[in-house]
């Protein structure tokens, strides 16, 4: 009986501790940056066939190499769409990124044409600047039709239909800021560092990355119906270096985001928390970006009022709330966020000109 009991107490302690490892794991994982890597197409769905090749394969092969890449990061958590050669739905891909509450959620694929067009593009959600845009757009949508039920997981969306893709557009407005500096340090990699043509940031209506509530972009890597380019991301060569390309943006992406973490928690380091207030910097709560101009009213802001709007390059930029007191703007954050804009952050003006939240930080400390 004795020794009965001393075999279920070591059973209970072993059972404790083989728990305390799980649960240490799991939030070790949720500290980490995830990352959701979608290589588009798949299975019954080849993509384009330039010059003999998949669009499929060449997606898939670089998808697992830039995950390979990452995975060496331990603050790094890699999830993919898909790492076979399977069939995944427009909708299931965006839905395996918001379960896991990604940071990221990046599309790759390889575009063609009627032409000799070359080089390498990347794409956030917005409106179609162009037509050029709107057929890449429509190519990539397409994909739905494959589907089972497609007109009830996509309510009535038509690939076909300029006027239907405009209507998915504002779901992601709030992480286009996001999704463009991603999308333009992924361009500066590929320019810079393996020479690719620049086919700049463009915008477009993407069903795929319509479905993410996450800062996304879509990558196309180059034409395959271009006889060189079509080569040079068929080889083992290409596919390496342009998935080299992307892990670099992507931690230079996380980087910048681990710098304002850092510079924050400089600031409120302090045993004192910031209550001070210089009458010549203004505080303001960021909520979202978009390419359209909306009325600063509530009603387009989930009942938020006292909202401004700034245009900056191709974008309006739309804050909640101004104060010269950054205590007061902590607490417009929250307010913020409790109305569902999750990433909202706070800004900084002096004398009307943005200026680092740091710097403004530091200002009025001193």
């Amino acid at each position: 009986m004795k020794t009965q009991n001393i075999l279920l107490l070591v059973s209970f302690i072993t059972v404790l501790i083989f728990s305390s490892f799980i649960d240490n794991d799991e939030n070790d994982l949720k500290d980490k940056f995830v990352v959701v890597l979608d290589a588009g197409h798949g299975g019954k769905d080849p993509g384009n066939l330039g010059n003999g090749y998949r669009e499929k394969d060449i997606a898939l092969k670089t998808v697992l190499a830039v995950g390979r890449e990452l995975d060496k990061n331990p603050n790094i958590k890699v999830v993919y769409t898909r790492k076979t050669d399977v069939f995944i739905d427009l909708f299931v891909r965006g839905k395996i990124a918001n379960n896991e509450k990604a940071d990221l959620f990046v599309s790759i694929h390889c575009d063609s044409h009627t032409s000799q067009a070359y080089g390498a593009g990347t794409f956030v959600l917005g409106t179609h600047r162009n037509k050029t845009n709107f057929e890449v757009a429509k190519k990539e949508n397409s994909v739905i039709f494959m589907e089972d039920d497609y007109e009830k997981n996509y309510a009535g969306f038509d690939p076909n239909s300029p006027e239907s893709v405009m209507s998915i557009l504002l779901s992601q407005e709030e992480y286009l800021d996001q999704s463009i500096q991603l999308a333009s340090l992924i361009q500066k990699s590929f320019s810079s560092k393996l020479n690719r043509k620049n086919r700049k940031v463009k915008q477009a209506g993407f069903i795929v990355l319509h479905q993410t509530v996450m800062p996304s972009v879509l990558i196309e890597l180059g034409f395959l119906t271009n006889k060189k380019e079509g080569a040079y991301l068929n080889s083992k060569k290409g596919q390496q270096q342009m998935s080299t390309a992307i892990k670099d943006a992507i931690l230079e992406y996380k980087a910048s985001l681990d710098k304002n973490v850092s510079d924050y928690n400089t600031v409120n380091s302090v045993n004192e928390p910031v209550t001070q207030f210089s009458e010549n910097i203004i505080y303001k709560v960021q909520i979202s970006a978009s390419s359209k101009a909306l009325e600063t009213k509530s009603y387009n802001f989930k009942g938020l009022n006292s909202i401004s709007r700034l245009k900056d390059g191709s974008l309006y930029k739309y804050f909640y709330g101004s104060t010269s007191n950054y205590e007061e703007t902590k607490v417009l954050e929250q307010e913020a966020r409790s109305k569902g804009y999750n990433s909202s952050f706070i800004v900084a003006f002096k004398d009307g000109k943005k200026i680092a939240l740091i710097d403004a930080l530091k200002s009025t400390t001193n």
